[in-house]
């Protein structure tokens, strides 16, 4: 990589056209032949005029997973202010996330704001939360596996492999032995209060995100990070050596959405939903079927 041009951004549409990178680079950038593998590509229609005038075109393409397919494309080698000017450009459909290209190398690439509108198949990792304990219909995670797999029987799967009281170290331990099976274009990861109720630091919280994000790469998936949900401190489980307070469970939603912006990664944040609603808390901790269904509205506004 140039040291001068630090940033390999995957790009098949306008930003290739000569035209569209003087208006915005104010020259033409060097750029690699490349292809990306598991995606293919479907319109978009834009309304964003100054976007229009650039490209001159009010259709554009944006990326969608099919296992077998490939996109060609190329990648361009652009400064930090040629990113920036790049991150402007697009529309609010796109968002700029990590890829897997064909070579194995990784590069940006602008993909659709909500994550599993393009995907096809879907892993979800994580706690008794995200396993839909204390509702007989598998809580929000069911829910969402019902709705996304509806859109597609054919091709659309979720594999819910939560497992109850598992921490944040634990699954991104056990998590590389579960997808090459699986074939996921997307990993969905809710975890975490487990190991700050523990004690564990910040730190530790941010390696086993750092590895859970690497595995994701490496098998092309696109890495969603949930949580943490409210809690009602008061009456939360008392289990040895876990202490579910708010103070933890706020540090740790501060370490998720720091770690997430900071890596530009997916992150939901489903703490207000909850808040102050401890009716649609079973124990304190985990969600009433109820809870679970505010849950679901929030992950379908926010994800498909």
């Amino acid at each position: 990589m140039n040291a001068a041009r630090p940033h390999a951004l995957f790009s098949f549409g306008t930003l290739l056209d000569d035209r569209v990178q003087k208006t915005l680079f104010g020259q033409r950038v060097p750029r690699t032949a490349a292809a990306l593998a598991g995606h293919s590509t479907r319109s978009l229609t834009i309304t964003d005029p100054a976007v229009i005038a650039t490209s001159g075109l009010d259709v554009h393409l944006t990326l969608e997973r099919r296992i077998g397919a490939e996109v060609e494309g190329a990648v361009l080698h652009l400064t930090e202010a040629e990113l920036a000017a790049a991150d402007a450009y697009e529309v609010d459909d796109y968002t700029r996330r990590r890829v897997r290209l064909s070579s194995g190398a990784s590069a940006w690439a602008y993909l659709d704001t909500r994550p599993l509108r393009p995907a096809a198949r879907v892993v979800i990792v994580g706690d008794s939360i995200a396993y839909g304990r204390c509702d007989p219909r598998g809580g929000w995670a069911a829910r969402l596996a019902e709705q996304h797999i509806a859109r597609d029987e054919s091709d659309h799967r979720v594999f819910n492999c939560a497992v109850p009281g598992a921490t944040l170290a634990e699954i991104a331990e056990q998590t590389p032995a579960l997808l090459p099976a699986r074939l996921p274009d997307t990993l969905v990861v809710a975890a975490g209060i487990n190991d700050v109720a523990a004690g564990t630091a910040p730190g530790h919280l941010e390696a086993g995100l750092d590895a859970l994000a690497a595995t994701a790469l490496a098998h092309g998936a696109r890495l969603v990070v949930i949580g943490p949900t409210w809690l009602d401190e008061d009456r939360a489980p008392r289990y040895e050596g876990l202490s579910f307070t708010h103070e933890r469970a706020l540090a740790l939603r501060e370490t998720l959405r720091s770690w997430c912006t900071a890596h530009h990664i997916d992150h939901v944040d489903p703490w207000e939903a909850l808040r102050d609603r401890s009716d649609l808390l079973a124990d304190g901790l985990h969600p009433t079927p109820e809870g679970h269904e505010v849950l679901h509205h929030l992950m379908t506004t926010a994800l498909a």
